[in-house]
């Protein structure tokens, strides 16, 4: 069986990624708990300083996301033009313009969901992310031959 999909990377696309990305690490939970910390100091104590920096330190770094996603959608080339993508039983076929490569199963290193769409990691470093809208109807066969071809300690997708 083969799914395959044309994928245009879109703004929306971008940030969805870069948000999951930043705040499953350490570094972006760290920045929001400093934020709601700052918040909790100015109920506790009533100093305005606190609420504002506060308000700063926890909308600032989705706002830096957001003008990166949109700086790197607009600007980079690569996102122009649709690619083309084929899960089979060998790995995923990535066709952008002439150029065709092959990411075998074993070259991935985990696939995860949010809430707008499912993220495959490959061990290059390379990602691809395909948006809930894209996948339609194909969503469930996609999460099926994922978690038929990856180990199941490297999916975390939900429903």
């Amino acid at each position: 069986m083969q799914i395959e999909l044309d994928v245009t990377m879109t703004i929306s696309k971008m940030y969805d990624y870069m948000l999951y990305h930043m705040f499953t690490r350490f570094q972006g939970i760290l920045i929001e708990a400093i934020g709601i910390l700052l918040v909790a100091a100015f109920v506790a104590t009533g100093h305005g300083l606190y609420l504002f920096i506060g308000i700063i330190v926890i909308f600032s770094l989705p706002i830096a996301l957001y003008i990166k996603a949109r700086k790197l959608v607009l600007l980079n080339p690569m996102f122009k033009e649709s690619v083309h993508y084929t899960l089979g039983d060998k790995g995923i076929t990535i066709k952008t313009g002439e150029e065709i490569k092959l990411r075998a199963w074993e070259q991935m290193d985990k696939a995860v969901s949010t809430g707008k769409s499912i993220i495959i990691y490959a061990d290059t470093g390379e990602s691809v992310i395909f948006s809930s809208a894209e996948l339609a109807d194909k969503r469930q066969a996609m999460v099926e031959m994922i978690s038929t071809h990856m180990e199941p300690k490297k999916v975390n997708i939900r429903g």
